[in-house]
């Protein structure tokens, strides 16, 4: 028997009824709810166990709503964008950030998997490498009310299959920065042609992908390179001459012999920095051609970012917009790491790298279902707490924390969840409320998990 959903929940989930059949739309709820209740891995099998449904015999008809049946995912992140810029202010620019991060798969039916840089074990002196899928993930900055930071809500994951998984399968090698250009255009359209601001690390870095931003209006901020290769602009009133007109002027000394200069004649500045604190930076801006063989000049402000007490190691930002001021560019740049919180909350929390298809189809569903899944459950939160809900911060002896982090905020929706499953009216009957042993079999089980 299905649980009932409060009001709140009901407006997350109704906007997305219309991608699925009837029976698949029914699955559909049983595998979003069991995904948030349960614990561990999210296999089916977990999702079905914890619904209750671990005698359900026709068990293959909830596998094939992932490997199977015909919805577009695609169409969903459009869906999802839509509800979560309605969270955003009116004098909240609309900032998506886009990163990669590797899921480790490995076996002979993974097709799509590679050998990639494992950033986790990694360090700067040792590269250790592993198999998996690679993912790009585009997560709109959204300010929610329980946190002073803006969170990176994921509403668009793409799988990018290896160079030699697309050479086996005779496909088109497309490169990180060619799915970016192309979710670009997308989103574009998705937003009616509103303006907004991508922001990634430096391996997005790129002319081309500068070029493919400023060609749908959408302003590029990234980190650069201090020996990246930037040029005056073409003097203006040159003598004519035969052939075609010069794109760009002299070359300019890189932002690594400058940070000398930027460290003495910088300007300070206050900027909001990584983990919540604040710091005060010398900085030197200016506005350039970045020019790349191959590609066209693009221009761009470029900030080049010394630490006065030199504890830290000089970096570069750049954005497209060169009309944007230098605390802006900086502010925003800082604001991506919210990225790597998003990552390491779907796979402590969500289960991201415990799900097992084999499929192709449901490998490449499974995982952005799951990143979506965060979004979802954070708005579900929100309109919980904008409709009275409390969200209590669990904190304990040893760890006091002063904000709200996601494992509250799915434990606030996990607790409404089974609250209307098995609590609901209890307060206005007079019997106490009576469990079936089914139901028993269900709560205890998830204790022993837990435990």
């Amino acid at each position: 028997m299905m649980m009932p959903l409060p009001e709140a929940m009901i407006a997350v989930w109704v906007p997305f009824a219309g991608l699925f059949t009837q029976p698949v739309w029914d699955h559909v709820q049983v595998l979003w709810r069991g995904a948030v209740l349960c614990r561990g891995p999210r296999t089916v099998a977990s999702v079905l166990r914890v619904m209750g449904l671990g005698g359900e015999r026709r068990f293959e008809k909830y596998h094939r709503v992932l490997s199977r049946a015909r919805w577009s995912g695609l169409q969903g992140a459009r869906i999802l964008l839509g509800l979560l810029v309605m969270l955003l202010p009116a004098w909240v620019p609309i900032e998506i950030v886009v990163d990669e991060t590797i899921e480790r798969r490995k076996g002979p039916r993974i097709k799509a998997k590679g050998r990639y840089r494992d950033a986790v074990r990694s360090t700067k002196d040792t590269v250790v490498k592993c198999y998996g899928l690679k993912w790009i993930s585009l997560m709109l900055l959204v300010p929610l009310p329980w946190s002073p930071r803006p969170w990176a809500l994921p509403f668009l994951t793409i799988l990018a299959p290896s160079e030699r998984a697309n050479l086996q399968a005779k496909r088109r090698h497309k490169t990180t920065v060619d799915w970016t250009i192309q979710a670009v255009k997308g989103i574009t359209r998705w937003l009616g042609g509103r303006r907004w601001t991508l922001i990634g690390d430096g391996a997005y870095a790129c002319v081309h992908l500068a070029h493919g931003c400023r060609g749908q209006g959408v302003t590029l901020i990234s980190r650069l390179r201090l020996d990246a290769q930037l040029y005056a602009f073409s003097a203006p009133n040159a003598p004519p001459r035969r052939g075609p007109k010069p794109l760009k002027g002299k070359r300019l000394p890189s932002l690594k012999a400058r940070v000398k200069e930027a460290l003495a004649y910088g300007k300070d500045l206050d900027i909001p920095w990584y983990g919540g604190t604040t710091r005060r930076v010398r900085v030197l801006s200016n506005i350039s051609l970045w020019y790349t063989p191959g590609e066209r000049p693009v221009a761009l402000r470029w900030v080049l970012i010394g630490d006065p007490t030199g504890d830290a190691e000089p970096m570069a930002v750049f954005s497209t917009d060169v009309d944007r001021p230098v605390a802006l560019i900086i502010a925003a740049f800082v604001r991506r790491w919210n990225v790597e919180v998003t990552f390491e909350e779907t796979r402590r929390h969500l289960g991201v790298e415990t799900q097992r298809q084999w499929s192709d189809l449901a490998i490449a569903r499974t995982t952005p279902a799951l990143f979506a899944l965060f979004s979802l459950v954070c708005l579900m939160a929100y309109r919980l707490v904008a409709m009275g809900q409390v969200l209590p911060i669990r904190v304990t002896a040893w760890y006091r924390k002063s904000e709200a982090t996601f494992s509250d905020v799915l434990a606030l929706v996990s607790r409404v969840l089974w609250a209307e499953k098995y609590f609901t009216n209890s307060m206005d009957q007079p019997q106490p409320q009576v469990l079936t042993s089914e139901d028993w079999d269900v709560l205890l089980d998830q204790l022993a998990s837990t435990a």
